[in-house]
């Protein structure tokens, strides 16, 4: 029987209400598979809709859970497989399951983001599903599609990389950074003729879970922010630099906008997460300069 748009969309409501509690660790999961906060946001979105896809064709709900997390990484896996991403497996040897503690790391409940990348898959998905998640041995086996030893094998090891001294990047060039600056410039004095004059004309908009425009039509995007009490600032986010957006005065950022811009300085494209603003309590980013 053909559903109406009606009544999707309350299958759709009540879904989401059933995997609420589940939501905000699959973001973590993801987000820190991926090293990004929005990338995250992407993946734990398009897990949901094959998720309630599958739903609707079963008779019965399969354990929440656990089921929602395999299904997660293997969309984010996927996902790091279509971006090129490096996905170098791990061995399961013996001596590195000798060596396994089954307490929680602390070095990797408190590693950023970004050090969690330059694990290999394996060491990534263990140490954020055991240390940073609190799965048991079991549970990651069984979301990894792998076995308990190649998962504390996968543990000793990428513990271990983890306790490795940071070496830190600075996120971009002093003109990317000039050009940042200028754009969050206008943007907080409020001139959205200034800020639209720095648009190229094949600009790409990303309002992520929302929408995407492309050309003359992003000039339409400020309008809702010239109604808005927005302060943008400068920041370094996950590596990159990007815009901390602060609304009605918070002292916390309530998300953040990506823009890149061209060898001559102008837009060439924004990816603005205002429509996920649980993603922003993920994010690892410092002010530049004091800022932010």
């Amino acid at each position: 029987m053909t559903q109406t748009p009606d009544a999707f969309a309350q299958v759709r409501e009540d879904f989401l209400a059933l995997v609420a509690d589940v939501r905000p660790e699959l973001h973590r999961y993801c987000a820190r598979l991926t090293g990004s906060v929005i990338e995250g946001e992407d993946i734990v979105q398009e897990a949901l809709a094959k998720a309630l896809y599958a739903l609707c064709l079963s008779p019965e709900v399969p354990p929440l859970r656990p089921w929602l997390f395999r299904i997660a990484h293997n969309a984010a896996v996927d996902f790091l497989r279509s971006h090129g991403r490096r996905l170098t497996e791990t061995r399961a040897e013996m001596d590195d399951v000798a060596g396994y503690d089954d307490a929680p790391d602390p070095t990797a409940v408190r590693a950023a983001l970004a050090r969690f990348v330059a694990l290999p898959l394996t060491q990534r998905s263990a140490v954020i599903l055991k240390d940073v998640l609190g799965h048991s041995v079991e549970e990651a086996a069984e979301t990894m599609g792998t076995t308990v030893p190649a998962v504390k094998a996968a543990l000793v090891r990428g513990r271990a990389a983890l306790r490795e001294p940071e070496v830190v990047e600075a996120p971009a060039g002093v003109e990317a950074r000039r050009a940042l600056e200028r754009y969050a410039a206008l943007f907080n004095a409020r001139d959205w003729d200034g800020v639209r004059a720095l648009v190229s004309d094949d600009c790409r908009l990303d309002l992520v879970s929302k929408s995407q425009r492309k050309g003359k039509q992003v000039g339409a995007y400020f309008g809702r922010y010239e109604r808005e009490d927005v302060r943008v600032a400068p920041v370094a986010l996950e590596g990159r630099l990007a815009l901390a957006a602060y609304v009605g005065g918070a002292p916390a950022p309530a998300y953040f906008i990506l823009v890149d811009f061209d060898g001559d300085g102008r837009v060439e494209g924004i990816r603005d997460g205002r429509y996920v603003p649980d993603s922003a309590a993920e994010a690892s980013f410092e002010g530049l300069d004091g800022g932010g």
